[in-house]
């Protein structure tokens, strides 16, 4: 990966590192989306981006050319980030909400989910013109995700499939209201004009380690960069597992 810190938006702590934002001059020549050393003050404001070099308290270290952004997903100014870069690939697992007598079938869920509603509504047109859609789905909600893809602009192409395992490299079979669940499903979905590598790259299933309570394989970015080389990257309700260099990556637990 070549992709230098001249990322639209690693421009805010790297390139202008040190500077506050009234010290850090725009160039107007040079174009938003490409080779961009500064936000606008104005930009900048709406954005709470860690340092790069930051530790947190328990040890965690956040990657070097990643760009987490603390933020309220419902509430965040999405159509300000779409005005600063597009992007060619987006990530995104929701926090879907299930509504059933035992929705989480005797296991605890640790973190908070949204309706349908509130998903559908993210401004997903600001954010991309051309490229990938990757959309984490849980059983319950294939059919509501194939909706929002189509109210979104986007047309379904692929799929992929994380089966689970463990340490010991058995089968990891989880809870489920009919079969046990050992598997979870990434759909793929592109829009606008998309170039595809011939004859497709990597596999449909990521056979990988259970992680902790909803997080995914990072086998995933491994595919995504594969398939869009060099590209600008987006992953959205990501938490701080999710971080990684050359990602943007936007949710309220970084």
């Amino acid at each position: 990966m070549s992709l230098h810190p001249t990322h639209p938006l690693l421009s805010v702590d790297q390139a202008c590192s040190g500077s506050t934002p009234n010290e850090c001059d725009s160039d107007d020549s040079v174009e938003n989306d490409v080779n961009v050393e500064c936000m606008s003050n104005e930009a900048s404001d709406i954005f709470s981006v860690s340092s790069s070099t930051a530790v947190q308290e328990d040890g965690f270290s956040i990657p070097e050319w990643s760009v987490p952004i603390n933020a309220n997903v419902l509430s965040f100014d999405f159509k300000k980030l779409g005005s600063i870069t597009q992007f060619d690939v987006i990530l995104m697992d929701p926090p879907w909400q299930l509504a059933s007598n035992a929705p989480s079938r005797g296991v605890t869920i640790s973190y908070s989910t949204l309706s349908d509603d509130a998903i559908q509504s993210m401004p997903m047109h600001h954010l991309q013109t051309n490229g990938f859609l990757f959309i984490w789905v849980i059983n319950a909600k294939y059919v509501k995700a194939f909706e929002l893809m189509e109210k979104w602009g986007y047309t379904y192409c692929d799929d992929i499939t994380w089966v689970k395992r463990t340490v010991n490299r058995r089968m990891a079979k989880g809870h489920g209201h009919y079969l046990q669940h050992a598997k979870e499903t990434c759909l793929v979905a592109y829009k606008g004009n998309v170039t595809s590598p011939a004859g497709g790259i990597g596999s449909d299933v990521i056979y990988a380690e259970r992680r902790g309570q909803s997080q995914k394989p990072s086998e995933l970015y491994d595919l995504i960069e594969q398939l869009v080389p060099e590209g600008k990257y987006l992953e959205i309700f990501g938490r701080r597992n999710n971080l990684r260099d050359y990602w943007t990556t936007i949710g309220n637990e970084l």
